[in-house]
């Protein structure tokens, strides 16, 4: 009987382990993700900063593809504006899904561990949004 819930509880750790290890990846990607919105919303709030101190007739040239279209100052302004809107959006909404999916792993584990089982775990987080998962057999 002991042996049969020691065969479940060791492969209850692994699936939990192997989520764990998933969760993690998801996490560092949404992280990545989120440093290369920052950079693209900091690039496009400097360059609007830049255009608005030339002259209000002043014609511009956007690149696209291989070629470049003569536009005016007050179309690269609104472009520049939607696409740090757009930053911020998906900004927000990838924090929240990090955020979510952390504390989807903190209720897996507590389903997984009740306090009468005799394990004890350390939910650690070593760095930011890379938990790490020990389990300390009591």
């Amino acid at each position: 009987m002991a042996a049969s819930v020691d065969l479940e509880l060791k492969k209850a750790f692994t699936e939990l382990q192997a989520k764990v290890i998933d969760t993690q990846q998801k996490v560092k990607l949404a992280d990545i993700q989120i440093e290369q919105l920052n950079r693209t919303k900091k690039h496009a709030h400097l360059t609007d900063t830049e255009i608005m101190t030339l002259v209000d007739e002043t014609n511009m040239y956007e690149g696209v593809g291989r070629m470049f279209i003569l536009q005016s100052k007050e179309v690269i302004h609104n472009q520049l504006l939607d696409k740090q809107k757009i930053a911020e959006e998906k900004i927000k909404e990838l924090e929240d899904f990090s955020s979510q999916t952390r504390l989807t792993g903190n209720s897996d584990l507590k389903l997984l561990l009740p306090p009468s089982a005799g394990i004890k775990s350390i939910y650690h987080n070593s760095q930011p949004f890379s938990p790490t998962l020990y389990f300390i057999y009591k």
